[in-house]
Parts: C-alpha cells; structure tokens; sequence
C-alpha cells in the first residue's frame, strides 16, 4: 500500500526532556544530542524517511489525516543512546481509553488506532535508520569492557 500525503514539517526536538522517563526507552547517559538531530531532521533525514515510510506504509489518508489532526507526528522524540551507540525515539501514539476521551470524530475502530500507532513506530524506527545510516559520523563515547562474556 501506499500513502499519498505531504510531507509533514519534521518535528521539534525538546531539549529537557528526559529519555529515560519514556515507558518504552531504556537509554544509556544523557547527552541526547537533540539539536544536532533536529538538524539532521531538518536537512533532509525526515524528508527521505518519511518519503520510504509512506511508500510501504499499511496507514490509509483517512488515518493519517487523523494524526495530522491530532498533531501527532510533531510529538516524535529522537535522541542519541550513547551506551548502544544508537538513535532512540520515542512514538506517540492514541491511548488505549481513545473511545472514552473522544479523541477526534472520525476515528471510529480498535482498527484505526492499531494500524496508526503502527504506522507511527514504524516511520520512528525508519527516521532513526536514515539518521544513523546516512547522517550521523560520530561515534559513542562508551567503550565496553575487555572482558565482557561471548554469548
């Protein structure tokens, strides 16, 4: 399937966020280099993750105009997880009582809300791949110890 849709501006990063207050986050240090990110973002790592998403992505219009709506992709974090020499992020998505917050007239399906928050976990996990692949030359300041066990 396919999503024909504008790219939306890519999101701002807040800088006193702390990562690891995120349920599905477990980041190592806290020098999450946000703004470095955002610039990347802002250069075009967005534009091209957000252009693969939409190609592959199961999320119909009806659905992403919902998140437009809703405002949820300028809700996106991504940070730098120094210890797993990796980009993190951080997906918003609806809650679970979207029914009984009558979140927005049009969403109307356990269905919608499924394939919306998984649209938006995977244009996250997308972003973060563009970012480190293509953007990011640095490397983490942890080094492992010697003599950590072979599994």
């Amino acid at each position: 399937m396919s999503l024909a849709v504008e790219t939306p501006p890519p999101p701002t990063l807040e800088a006193g966020v702390d990562a690891d207050a995120y349920e599905d986050a477990d980041v190592g240090g806290d020098e999450y280099r946000r703004d470095e990110l955002e610039s990347f973002l802002h250069a075009g790592a967005w534009d091209e993750a957000f252009e693969h998403w939409a190609a592959d992505t199961e999320m119909s219009e009806r659905e992403f105009a919902i998140v437009r709506d809703l405002g949820l992709v300028d809700r996106f974090d991504f940070f730098w997880d120094d210890f797993a020499d990796r980009v993190g992020y951080h997906a918003p998505g609806l809650p679970e009582d979207w029914k009984e917050r009558d979140l927005h007239p049009e969403l109307d399906s356990w269905g919608e809300v499924s394939s919306i928050n998984a649209g938006l976990t995977e244009l996250g996990q997308l972003v973060c791949e563009v970012l480190k692949e293509e953007y990011i030359d640095w490397e983490a300041d942890y080094d492992a110890p010697d003599d950590l066990p072979d599994f």
